[in-house]
């Protein structure tokens, strides 16, 4: 029997093929089901990304970025003031075509609203008055207490208001917080560490003023029992929450600029 011979020599490419089991290393790939999870995980991702800057708003959702409580405060106070000034301009436009109705009911109507732009804090009112500035109690970090009840150390929405009202029941005939003129819509609230007022985050210390008699504003904050409570606080050497009151022989009040409308009022029947 004749054996075929090989052209190539003995032990040679013809007689000793590749494994399959051993690819080149250059079409080495990963597993069909690698490459699936990959491409989920990297779909994944894309969709938290655009769902967080969606949700952010353009701003970053980490609270580390907004540690500097006077910064934020600062491009809130920005912001809402530019907002101001756009309704302030509208509100002039409303007035410039308000006027511009001529009839005798309308004539009626504008003379009747001027009438009351004084009772409803829209007219600037100067004279004598008092001072008062609470602040929180001068601890460096009030956090680090070792007692549950940090209520004491730290002014709260409730304390303002108090010495608001006490204010007005002493016959005031203007109040300011921050320089901000107080009515009878304005809504005091406390957001973290600042508190605010007419959408301005304002920090401590809280300076309200009020125009109107010194000897009567001054017993009505005496006789309120919040404010005493506020400043047996003060007095106490182991809390020392910051008081100060101050009789004035000239407290501006600027008028009110805020708006007007009742969003949620209901009448009373």
């Amino acid at each position: 029997m004749s054996v075929p011979m090989s052209d190539g020599p003995v032990g040679g490419p013809a007689d000793n093929p590749p494994s399959p089991a051993s690819p080149p290393a250059w079409r080495w790939r990963l597993p069909g089901p690698w490459r699936v999870g990959t491409a989920l995980v990297l779909l994944m991702g894309s969709v938290l990304l655009i769902v967080s800057e969606n949700s952010s708003g353009g701003t970053d959702l980490r609270p580390g970025r907004y540690n500097d409580l006077a910064s934020l405060v600062n491009n809130e106070s920005r912001r809402v003031k530019a907002q101001q000034e756009q309704v302030a301009a509208l509100t002039a436009e409303v007035e410039t075509l308000t006027a511009g109705v001529q009839n005798e009911e309308a004539d009626e109507t504008r003379r009747q609203a001027d009438q009351l732009r004084g009772a409803a804090g829209l007219e600037p009112v100067n004279g004598p008055g008092v001072t008062v500035t609470l602040s929180d109690a001068p601890i460096e970090d009030i956090n680090a207490l070792s007692t549950d009840d940090l209520n004491p150390f730290v002014v709260h929405q409730q304390d303002i208001q108090a010495v608001v009202n006490a204010l007005w029941s002493g016959g005031a005939t203007a109040v300011t917080v921050q320089g901000q003129r107080v009515i009878s819509t304005t809504g005091i609230k406390c957001e973290g560490n600042s508190v605010t007022l007419q959408g301005v985050p304002y920090p401590q210390p809280y300076v309200i003023a009020a125009v109107g008699d010194q000897t009567a504003l001054f017993q009505a904050l005496q006789d309120d029992p919040v404010v005493q409570g506020y400043q047996v606080d003060a007095a106490d050497p182991e809390i020392s929450v910051g008081w100060e009151l101050t009789l004035e022989n000239l407290v501006q009040a600027p008028a009110y600029d805020g708006l007007l409308d009742l969003a949620y009022a209901e009448a009373i029947n």
